[in-house]
């Protein structure tokens, strides 16, 4: 069992590689299974006016689901595509967000929150931020929103749940009772989580979510999937044979996938 539920394409304009580069990779990898998951259209800042290739334009969105489609149709006799997507948690835009997802037949949804407000934390641009704020804080409004996140019940599961350390800020006081509670909403909310392998690659050097945390999603049976959060074709399933090697090392067997709206687990 093969799986990729985290890709990125060209369309969300920080990603290369059209869909169909990424479906003859994962073709090419032998993935069982392959999400397509691009970000979703920026609603509360206007796009015109923040900093170039944040997300995928709202005209493109139609498009992307169309395409995305009929790759699914085209290539069904050589890889199992999922429709997803990446579908950013604001807080007080709940409306809007639950429109877009409600509007396309989607496979699953991925609850991520890179935004504080207009601040992009996940956005190298944008790391003047943390000087002008408490670490803690951070971290504590941070987890706030993955909270209201999983309460919304728009997510299928939440993607990265960690995110914040990507850059390598931490504060002085420990923060395991943030994620503990974050991961309690993620429960009660009968929601999964991912394990993103693109924190190898950053300055955190460590997989989303850590492996404490990873621990206590075995210990409370919160469902796990994977992905690579690629943004290039050739990033396609990167350190997965690592986050699975993992979670086989904690005790996982199994790797939650979705179709239309529905999680599935499979044998890891």
């Amino acid at each position: 069992m093969l799986i990729d539920y985290h890709t990125h394409h060209v369309r969300c304009g920080h990603a290369s590689g059209e869909l169909e580069e990424y479906v003859q990779k994962g073709i090419e990898l032998g993935l069982t299974q392959l999400g397509l998951s691009d970000h979703m259209p920026l609603l509360h800042v206007d796009p015109a006016a923040y900093l170039p290739g944040m997300a995928m334009p709202m005209e493109e969105l139609p498009r992307y689901v169309e395409e995305a489609f009929r790759l699914r149709q085209k290539y069904k006799e050589q890889i199992d595509i999922r429709v997803g997507l990446e579908g950013d948690y604001i807080e007080g835009w709940e409306a809007e967000i639950e429109r877009i997802i409600q509007a396309y037949p989607w496979d699953y949804v991925i609850g991520s929150v890179h935004f504080l407000g207009e601040w992009d934390i996940s956005d190298f641009r944008q790391l003047d931020e943390w000087k002008n704020r408490d670490a803690y804080e951070v971290y504590s409004q941070y987890y706030d929103a993955v909270q209201k996140a999983a309460r919304t019940g728009f997510y299928d599961y939440i993607g990265h749940i960690d995110v914040i350390k990507r850059f390598g800020f931490k504060p002085e006081r420990g923060v395991e009772h943030l994620e503990n509670e974050a991961l309690k909403a993620v429960k009660a909310a009968g929601m999964a989580i991912e394990l993103n392998a693109s924190g190898l690659r950053m300055p955190a050097n460590e997989m989303f979510p850590s492996r404490r945390m990873l621990e206590l999603c075995h210990e409370w049976g919160i469902p796990l999937t994977i992905g690579s959060d690629a943004h290039q074709p050739d990033r396609l399933a990167q350190y997965l044979d690592q986050a699975a090697a993992l979670l086989k090392e904690i005790g996982f067997t199994e790797l939650a996938t979705f179709n239309q709206r529905k999680r599935i687990m499979l044998a890891l």
